[in-house]
């Protein structure tokens, strides 16, 4: 298939890249650089021998858009663009909704226009807010006590899907709901590069074990965990990749949500734990108060994905520290630099 992907040159957009052209997709990329780097799609593009067409622009920009698409035929779109930093967009919140809810109206508008009608969306399980119960199925409450405005510009564009299909039973939006993805490519060419200060745990922890910043702040130990600190259902990365080339191998009428996740709650100093044993460096921690909008656990029923695309994790949590020590100790400074550490 001819698929266009906002956002491909980010962090799980990049793996996904490499995934699509590997099982034989023709890809096309928008991307406006404001959160990565056109290093990511050179490098995509080393992995794959393949070329990537990337477009600079804003998804935002209407006209810009309107032309690719009247440029070529797509099969469908990925759709990854937006911003993604949940403290952040709680001290933001109107560029949150500008740009993330600004973008996909524009883009389902322009999809309209040129007939293309498959959508995958890469939601969150943020949508979930505080749940009830684990694992987390998709018939879990979504929009509930939501905790920030990037969850809800999730949860809104969630809605937004829904109520299109609804309105039109050409469509096909496919919601992805993501945990928490970590790793890199097992090449080490690619891997998340968060400008600044990182507001994930993994690239934080792989900062820390290769010398960039001085310790980890582990935020709240109180929560009714295992160890006191937050459960997650952490993710390879490559997983993620591949369980996007599952969602567009499956044609779906409607509007259908999937969780994309392992099913297995790792807590935060288990995280640091399985970290030093792949990288055999120390990841030296302080505890500090809870962060506001964190919850104390939450992990995924994978059942459905493993139904519908006959897709299913198969990387551990050290798979990824090892991927994710790989990338970070030989691009110590990300994309900026491709200098191995010692």
């Amino acid at each position: 298939m001819n698929v266009l992907v906002s956002g491909g040159a980010g962090y799980i957009g990049s793996h996904t890249l490499v995934e699509l052209q590997q099982a034989g997709h023709t890809v096309t990329v928008v991307d406006d650089l404001s959160n990565s780097s056109a290093e990511a799609i050179k490098r995509v593009e080393a992995i794959t021998k393949q070329s990537v067409s990337l477009h600079v622009f804003d998804l935002q920009d209407h006209a810009k858009l309107d032309e690719l698409f009247a440029g070529q035929v797509f099969d469908a779109v990925i759709h990854f663009a937006g911003l993604k930093a949940v403290g952040e967009s709680t001290q933001q919140p109107v560029r949150y909704y500008q740009t993330n809810l600004g973008s996909t109206l524009t883009l389902l508008d322009v999809m309209a226009r040129h007939d293309v009608k498959r959508l995958i969306f890469s939601s969150s399980a943020t949508v979930y807010g505080d749940p009830a119960q684990l694992p987390i199925t998709e018939e879990s409450p979504v929009g509930i006590g939501l905790t920030n405005p990037y969850g809800k510009t999730k949860y809104f564009i969630e809605e937004m899907l829904r109520d299109l299909c609804a309105s039109d039973p050409d469509w096909s939006c496919l919601i992805l709901r993501y945990f928490n993805p970590i790793g890199a490519h097992p090449s080490g060419t690619i891997g998340e590069d968060p400008l600044g200060v990182p507001n994930n745990l993994f690239p934080y922890i792989a900062q820390v074990a290769v010398g960039k910043r001085a310790e980890l702040t582990v935020h709240g130990n109180d929560y009714d965990t295992v160890d006191g600190t937050g459960v997650r259902d952490y993710i390879h990365v490559v997983d993620l990749a591949k369980g996007h080339v599952a969602a567009l191998n499956q044609h779906i009428p409607g509007c259908t949500a999937i969780n994309l996740g392992t099913g297995q709650g790792v807590s935060v100093l288990q995280a640091i734990k399985a970290f030093e044993e792949a990288s055999g460096k120390a990841v030296p921690y302080a505890v500090g108060p809870r962060r506001s909008g964190d919850i104390a656990a939450c992990y995924a029923s994978a059942d459905k994905a493993n139904q519908l695309l006959h897709w299913k994790a198969e990387l551990t949590i050290a798979n990824a520290c090892e991927d994710a020590w790989r990338w970070q100790s030989q691009n110590p400074n990300g994309y900026n630099d491709s200098v191995t550490a010692d």
